[in-house]
């Protein structure tokens, strides 16, 4: 792990403590906070690092299939990752994530009524 990985973890254990419910638009907020790349590459960047950190979730439950067993903690610290780069993209494209995630219910839920839900494509 980079030094300036374990620096915002550390931050973010000690500092930023939440004891209520986090709300999609105080998580943006917040992982903004933590957010160091190179500005001009920032689309790039961010999608790098959102597949990484998939390819890591993915890792461990590879793992899990092929030994029977697996830590379910250790691949929740990996969604936690997906999420900041979720969100600190969806800043950077100027969307509010809580917006997405409104988005994508509603088009899950109208695929739901029209059957859709299973096969492929973006416009079921």
């Amino acid at each position: 792990m980079w030094k300036i990985e374990e620096e915002a973890r550390k931050y973010m254990k000690e500092k930023l403590i939440v004891t209520q419910v986090i709300t999609p638009e105080l998580y943006e907020r917040l992982a903004k906070t933590t957010a160091i790349y190179p500005k001009e590459k920032a689309l790039e960047y961010l999608a790098l690092g959102l597949t990484s950190e998939a390819g890591e979730v993915a890792g461990k439950i590879k793992k899990i299939i092929r030994d029977g067993k697996g830590n379910k903690e250790a691949i929740a610290y990996e969604i936690g990752d997906v999420l900041w780069y979720c969100a600190v993209l969806a800043s950077e494209l100027g969307v509010e994530l809580n917006d997405i995630m409104k988005n994508n219910l509603q088009k899950l839920q109208e695929r739901k009524e029209k059957g859709t839900l299973q096969g492929s494509g973006d416009r079921r």
